[in-house]
């Protein structure tokens, strides 16, 4: 793996939606950097991606009310664990559980695996509210996929939460997650 600074030279091969994302990206301005890899299937395979990027990739997770009136998109760190009831007294859901795949590609233009921030331009209808975990937040840096599994980002937060999301017409909301057991 190598890491590269912006979008790959030649499209070919590559998804629309993958395109998309960097020509959102260049089209406000925000630098980032861009390594290409297999899918990664467990997190030894992360590990080796986030040391190219130098950068820990977020846990992107695309949950769902019971009754699926209510979409959220949480980002956390990737070394952090997931508590449902954690996290559904802060947002006031009860009964959060995983998104169907079916549900990933209706509202982000995703497939599971490739769950990312950057699905949020896709999200014309604004059916996805975004949650984004305090120690996110505190870093200067993230990593992310562009919409595919079989590639990784690298970019300012601040550029994440003051040009692209306003660009995608999103805000967020803090969560505070503690993740131990």
């Amino acid at each position: 793996m190598k890491l590269y600074k912006g979008r790959p030279e030649n499209a070919a091969g590559r998804l629309p939606r993958e395109m998309r994302t960097y020509d959102l990206l260049d089209e406000l301005g925000i630098d980032y950097y861009r390594t290409d890899h297999e899918a990664a299937g467990n997190m030894e395979a992360c590990l080796k991606i986030d040391a190219v990027l130098g950068v820990l990739i977020c846990k992107n997770l695309f949950l769902c009310n019971r009754q699926k009136t209510h979409f959220y998109l949480l980002m956390m760190p990737g070394d952090k664990k997931f508590k449902t009831k954690e996290l559904s007294a802060q947002i006031n859901s009860a009964r959060l559980s995983f998104a169907e795949a079916e549900d990933m590609l209706k509202y982000l233009d995703i497939e599971p695996g490739a769950v990312s921030i950057m699905g949020l331009m896709n999200d014309k209808g604004h059916q996805v509210q975004l949650l984004i975990d305090e120690d996110v937040l505190a870093e200067e840096e993230l990593g992310c996929h562009p919409c595919v599994c079989t590639s990784s980002l690298k970019m300012k937060t601040a550029d994440v939460i003051q040009r692209f999301l306003p660009a995608t017409g999103h805000d967020y909301k803090t969560v505070h997650l503690v993740g131990e057991d």
